[in-house]
């Protein structure tokens, strides 16, 4: 039988990780689709259930043959190293398993196609505007308030988090 592994960073977000999980369900078989026999969501880092749990779970549910597929934007020390150690530690625990890794999402048409509906939801409906790093809210000088000041080092804060996670 043959199990699909969907791995993840791992979040202290439950949305981030929620995202996963959905994700694994998304992918879970169907009549339509007898590729997986079973679809088991997992972490890296931060949030379980941990790649050894998930490799695990997919043997209790019988499966011999494990797909990981890392859910990361692309290859980076995660990708090419830390996930590939941890699936040789579960299969270690699981003899008689074997597992293949896919590549990150990277390039693919089907991620570029994504990139380009984003960019046309957001021209069809923009969302509020936020000021450059050097402008107040108001769209006078920087020097605005502390609190001005506070929303944007949180801005970058999470657009540098969300650019980490996704670079495996």
């Amino acid at each position: 039988m043959r199990g699909l592994l969907v791995i993840g960073h791992g979040s202290r977000r439950d949305e981030a990780n929620a995202m996963v999980v959905e994700l694994s369900r998304a992918l879970a078989p169907c009549v339509d689709l007898p590729e997986w026999d079973a679809v088991e969501p997992a972490f890296l880092d931060l949030a379980h259930p941990d790649i050894a749990q998930g490799y695990a779970a997919l043997v209790d549910a019988g499966c011999s043959e494990i797909i990981a597929h890392p859910f990361f934007l692309f290859e980076g020390n995660h990708t090419a190293r830390d996930i590939p150690d941890a699936l040789a530690a579960a299969q270690s625990a699981h003899p008689g398993t074997r597992w293949t890794i896919t590549l990150p999402l990277g390039l693919h048409p089907g991620v570029v196609h994504a990139v380009r509906a984003r960019i046309e939801d957001a021209l069809e409906h923009p969302g509020p505007e936020h000021p450059g790093p050097d402008t107040a809210a108001d769209g006078g000088s920087a020097g605005g308030s502390r609190g001005e000041a506070q929303a944007v080092g949180a801005r970058r804060a999470a657009t540098s988090s969300a650019t980490t996670a996704a670079s495996g």
